[in-house]
């Protein structure tokens, strides 16, 4: 598969279509500007993403970017939140597809559940658990989760848990998971799915502002990022673009 290297990752160039008729197995991560710039300083994440097998182009400010600075670009930007709808309606008259949703708040999750399941005609969500904050400093409620999951039957799980501390759950808890095929670390995607928060408007995500209306949503958990971390990547990619960008880790 063609990939595309931003800073110190390889990115898949891949058209939904495509990812949905191949995805049999392995990680899927889905980077943004803000993955870009954690991926710098954070070697646990760094390695969570070395070892997945998807990593999608999420973002189409860093698919413009990619563009405009290193002379490359992706088939199609794949959002986790399109990615989602679209694999379980690929999915909906196949049995042997069979999902479990983490995260999101209390509630969340099973409000999630019981929408995808009244869209696709069927029960392809089998379960769905909503962590306590600050769960996967618990080993007991990571015990939990494991063995919930093992137990339903699923062989997708999807988590969304916000990064990075989605993608090095999976990392360290992955290996316990025997019966899991497909790991999608997928960040607010089951809010939405919930309707707990709304997408942007098609216009707004056609004018790749999507992050202004992420913003005004939730300003006090947003703000930061978007306005003084996220810049940084601008600065980075200006030195891969001269060869002047070296790999932290």
């Amino acid at each position: 598969m063609e990939k595309n290297r931003i800073l110190n990752i390889d990115i898949c160039s891949v058209s939904l279509d495509d990812l949905l008729k191949t995805l049999k197995k392995g990680v899927v991560v889905t980077p943004n500007v803000d993955h870009l710039v954690k991926l710098q300083r954070d070697p646990e994440f760094y390695e969570a993403y070395s070892q997945a097998e998807w990593v999608i182009c999420d973002s189409n400010i860093l698919n413009l970017s990619s563009r405009l600075f290193l002379g490359t670009s992706f088939k199609e930007v794949i959002p986790g939140s399109s990615f989602l709808p679209a694999y379980y309606t690929y999915h909906k008259d196949n049995e042997a597809v069979k999902i479990f949703l983490l995260g999101a708040a209390e509630g969340v999750a099973a409000e999630a559940m019981k929408r995808i399941n009244a869209k696709t005609g069927r029960e392809i969500v089998v379960g769905a658990m909503s962590p306590s904050f600050g769960f996967e400093k618990k080993d007991e409620e990571c015990a939990r989760i494991i063995e919930t999951v093992n137990r339903s039957g699923a062989n997708v799980l999807v988590i969304g848990v916000g990064a990075p501390k989605q993608e090095k759950w999976l990392l360290k808890y992955k290996s316990q998971l025997p019966g899991i095929d497909i790991f999608m670390a997928l960040g607010a995607t089951i809010d939405f799915e919930a309707g707990n928060i709304k997408r942007a408007p098609e216009w707004i995500q056609r004018l790749h502002i999507e992050w202004l209306y992420r913003i005004a949503q939730e300003p006090e958990r947003l703000w930061r990022r978007y306005l003084i971390d996220d810049p940084a990547f601008f600065i980075m990619i200006l030195k891969q673009r001269f060869r002047l960008y070296r790999n932290p880790f």
